[in-house]
């Protein structure tokens, strides 16, 4: 049973009014389901105005991060009830196989009891001396009412970390899930709200809003809301830049990446295999982390490639709901048209797909994952978001590194070898906000590390202790000559 699609604005649930043209689907099945739904220009005009209200109200912002912690590790604690519930809705309505989701999803109740240890080890002050030896604090104080944009790929993850975090940063916060998959990200909404509401926090301090790129834009052009994070593609992301810039809206953008996986010749063949068939097919495929463009060296390119597709054959396509199934349908149909498009137009420029997963037939949405070979690199620059990606071969490391930075984005490499320090030493060269060295696991390198941008794959950094401060601005206050200094 799908949960109804609901809002929450100023403390009060509802089923909004209106309707997109996007029909919401199974992916699994191919059915069609009942439209997406969008929250109304009054609903969207209270959401703000109750987020800028408790935000002046100081009821949230004023709480002490300690007691702040408190109720963020009540949320965590009433999240990990639904998590297999929340794996199950992941998984139905994006096509990715719960036992991907089930996993991911622990991220869930994670990031709010990460945001509540921050607050307690006291992330949002700091003590310096000054010249004189007197005291200097300075103090993380939220901007105003901010804004969180989810992507349907790993929907309740993604909100659990933007919400969390600007949660602890204090701010009166609104959450607008895609239009895709708002299923598991409305369950989480329902979970926050009532433990919010339980503290005695007025409505505005958490409010969930439905919808698309309308009510997205509405939302960060309103002057009341201070700062905006969004994970999505380069179209929205630029849009919602242009819209912030007027009035000077902090803003964090993922905007995905063309990420390379640089096989070194050392680098084992199997290894070699195994890692990208993981960064190819983990969420289907559909992440911004994911495999954009294999870089092999030409000597045992073949090799290669032909272990990479006999593992593709022994995955098994499925139902993304059973526990055996190791890649599921994408999510939706319009996204399905737009990666067979991808495929032919580099097919047109020269390629040749290589799959060789069995997808089961009927109408669901299947793609069995794809490499291109003899695709111009130019005709590889952008990414594809799905299972599909292009094969480069170099004879110096030099060549491979061209191919690596031969992309406008930044966000994540990957390089294999055997021979750590020159993996190393070659990874450090690579144009990208996070570079692994042998390793594909879609965890960060550590915990607490920031997760930039590069290029066109966003601006700002993600990670625990940089999306809190996304959400912040810093407060100085100190005494200078024995006199006090108060600045803003």
């Amino acid at each position: 049973m799908l949960p109804e699609v609901g809002q929450l604005v100023d403390g009060e649930w509802h089923v909004p009014d209106e309707r997109l043209d996007l029909v919401l689907e199974d992916p699994f099945r191919g059915e069609r389901l009942d439209a997406a739904v969008a929250s109304d220009e009054a609903s969207v005009e209270r959401a703000v105005q109750a987020a800028h209200d408790a935000h002046e109200s100081g009821a949230w912002a004023d709480r002490p991060p300690v007691a702040r912690a408190e109720v963020l590790d009540a949320v965590a604690g009433a999240l990990e009830a639904e998590l297999s519930r929340l794996a199950e809705l992941e998984a139905f309505a994006t096509g990715v196989p719960v036992r991907q989701t089930s996993i991911v999803g622990v991220i869930v109740p994670g990031a709010f009891r990460l945001a509540a240890e921050m607050l307690r080890a006291g992330i949002l002050l700091e003590h310096h001396e000054g010249p004189a030896g007197n005291p200097v604090e300075v103090h993380r104080l939220p901007l105003g009412p901010a804004l969180c944009l989810v992507p349907w790929n790993a929907p309740a993850p993604m909100a659990a970390h933007k919400v969390a975090s600007s949660l602890a940063a204090g701010a009166a916060t609104i959450l607008k899930p895609s239009e895709f998959a708002p299923y598991a990200t409305t369950e989480l909404a329902r979970t926050v709200g009532s433990v919010l509401a339980d503290a005695g926090l007025p409505g505005g301090v958490f409010q969930l809003v439905q919808g698309g790129p309308g009510v997205g834009g509405r939302l960060v052009n309103d002057q009341r809301i201070r700062a905006v994070s969004f994970t999505g593609g380069l179209a929205g992301g630029r849009a919602i830049a242009a819209a912030c810039a007027s009035d000077f809206t902090a803003l964090q953008l993922e905007l995905g990446g063309n990420n390379p996986l640089v096989v070194l010749p050392d680098a084992d063949p199997e290894d070699a295999a195994r890692s990208a068939v993981d960064l190819l097919t983990t969420l289907n495929g559909q992440w911004c982390r994911a495999l954009g463009r294999l870089v092999l060296p030409a000597a045992g390119a073949q090799e290669i490639l032909e272990l990479v597709l006999a593992r593709l054959a022994l995955l098994q396509a499925g139902d993304p709901l059973d526990e055996a199934t190791d890649l599921g349908p994408v999510v939706h149909s319009v996204h399905l048209a737009r990666l067979r498009a991808a495929i032919a137009e580099r097919t047109r420029a020269g390629g040749v797909a290589h799959a060789s997963t069995h997808v089961p037939e009927g109408p669901g949405h299947f793609l069995a994952p794809t490499l291109l070979t003899g695709v111009p690199v130019e005709q590889s620059v952008h990414e594809i978001f799905g299972p599909v990606a292009t094969v480069h071969t170099y004879d110096t490391e030099e060549q491979a590194l061209a191919v690596a930075n031969g992309t406008p984005y930044g966000l994540e490499g990957y390089v294999l070898g055997e021979d750590t320090e020159r993996a190393l030493s070659f990874a450090r060269r690579v144009r990208a906000g996070e570079v692994k060295v042998n390793g594909s696991s879609i965890m960060s390198l550590h915990l607490m590390t920031p997760r930039p941008a590069w290029g066109l794959s966003g601006l700002g950094e993600e990670g625990t202790v940089e999306t809190i401060r996304a959400f912040t601005g810093a407060r100085v206050v100190g005494v200078e000559g024995g006199h006090a200094l108060h600045a803003r």
